[in-house]
């Protein structure tokens, strides 16, 4: 889970730019280095088989990381 974690923060953490290449084209860095949203979907699927306190938190988790991905 924590693979997950980290792989979600690198990728909401690039540049946009970088961000907007991977969506207009083919992101060569997830052969090697793993899936960022296929990481993102299995923390949904973590989040709701986690007991509800520590749902909570690894949302808390994930929500800030996915509200810097939504940032202008």
């Amino acid at each position: 889970m924590s693979a997950a974690v980290r792989l979600w923060q690198d990728y909401v953490h690039r540049p946009r730019r970088l961000l907007w290449q991977d969506y207009e084209g083919d992101d060569v860095h997830r052969y090697c280095c793993g899936d960022p949203f296929a990481a993102r979907a299995l923390l949904d699927t973590v989040m709701r088989a986690l007991s509800p306190r520590s749902a909570r938190r690894l949302r808390v988790v994930v929500g800030r990381l996915d509200a810097v991905r939504e940032r202008p």
